[in-house]
């Protein structure tokens, strides 16, 4: 029996040995899974703050896309006041040109006739005669009044 009990002590001592390495892989074991724990505790807290931060985001948004559709509307009535405005103010130019335009041929058919009326008058209207009763006097025969003067 004596050799069973040097196989005995052996296998206590092995098994002691193997007791110990199981209780220090258990405690690794227990470590990594708290440090997992940890770590997936802080992934949580970090999704979260994601999650609250998308939602913030979205709200934004949607804020900005409501003002910027009110900006819109605003801006197309702008447009169309500005547009009718626009359309008025060329009508009237319209009617302006129309207006020089025919006041230009106006003033044109004015001259043109000024021009013309006065040669033809004088064409169409003859030339007056005078008559004096008496007969006519030669002005280039009489003699200037000093030199009557000095006959006297």
């Amino acid at each position: 029996m004596v050799f069973g009990l040097g196989k005995l002590a052996v296998l206590e001592s092995k098994l002691n040995i193997y007791e110990d390495l199981s209780k220090e892989m258990l405690d690794k074991l227990e470590r990594a899974v708290g440090t997992i724990s940890d770590n997936s505790n802080k992934i949580a807290v970090i999704l979260e703050r994601h999650e609250n931060r998308l939602d913030e985001s979205d709200r934004a948004d949607k804020l900005i896309i409501g003002m910027l559709e009110e900006m819109k509307a605003r801006y197309e009535k702008d447009y169309e006041s500005v547009q009718g405005r626009i359309n008025g103010i060329q009508k009237k130019v319209d009617a302006n040109a129309k207006f020089v335009v025919g006041a230009g041929a106006v003033l044109a058919t004015l001259v043109a006739v000024l021009q013309v009326v006065p040669p033809m008058i004088k064409f169409l209207t003859p030339p007056t005669i005078s008559g004096i009763m008496g007969g006519l006097t030669d002005s280039t025969h009489e003699l200037p009044r000093q030199q009557i003067r000095k006959f006297s």
